[in-house]
């Protein structure tokens, strides 16, 4: 568990990564250096980590918004929900899969918190406004039904759709390979190549590096040019 050291200073915002759980998941916090407004992406562990992150950087966390529902995505969103008194943004899709947060902690022997309540509910591929932070929806399901990515800036929040390298697994319940390859092809489409990739767990990467060296993308680029 540590709060990583990385931080992106790209139109106007300030990404912080804390690394939280045993299943090193990323934490984000996206910050206006101006109104100092923040919104936090998959809390997925270790609320106190998260606060003192706030807390270190001086800003005002405004809501919650989810790439999907996992347990190692949502640990921490109850808890700072409650101290915060903050909204939390999910999904419709990922409606079952939070259902089965605390059956799955119990699966994995892990400590539980109460199953997060969804304050609103985001199904289309809009956007979404807190404050002066908005995000551009680009809906990534194939890993769960829901699975949603998040672009601001020239930054990209993937959850477990994509990874350095790698892609999301999808023999969990409500996976399916054949929709995360159309996720893929849409990600390939709608990010340009210099973005900010950050992803669920692990090192951040662009499309750039991914399209070229990413073993599960390289097949994709036939099929992307065909489209073309």
């Amino acid at each position: 568990m540590s709060v990583g050291t990385r931080l992106f200073r790209y139109l106007s915002i300030q990404v912080h990564t804390v690394v939280t759980g045993p299943f090193q998941e990323n934490s984000f916090l996206i910050i206006d250096p101006e109104s100092r407004e923040c919104v936090c992406i998959d809390p997925g562990d270790d609320p106190h980590l998260i606060i003192a992150t706030i807390n270190d950087h001086d800003c005002n966390l405004i809501a919650i918004i989810n790439t999907h529902a996992h347990m190692d995505h949502i640990g921490a969103v109850s808890t700072l929900k409650e101290m915060l008194n903050i909204p939390f943004y999910l999904h419709k899709e990922e409606s079952l899969i939070l259902d089965t947060y605390e059956e799955t902690c119990q699966l994995f022997n892990l400590n539980k918190n109460k199953t997060p309540d969804v304050d609103y509910w985001f199904t289309d591929e809009s956007t979404l406004t807190f404050g002066s932070l908005t995000f551009k929806l680009i809906f990534t399901p194939g890993h769960t039904p829901g699975g949603t990515s998040f672009m601001i800036g020239d930054h990209v929040f993937v959850g477990d759709t994509l990874f350095r390298g790698s892609v999301g697994r999808t023999d969990l319940p409500g996976g399916n390979w054949n929709i995360l390859e159309k996720s893929l092809l849409k990600l390939m489409e709608n990010v340009p190549l210099e973005y900010s990739i950050h992803s669920g767990h692990g090192p951040d990467t662009t499309m750039n590096i991914e399209r070229k060296e990413n073993p599960f993308l390289i097949p994709l680029e036939k099929k992307l040019n065909s489209r073309l």
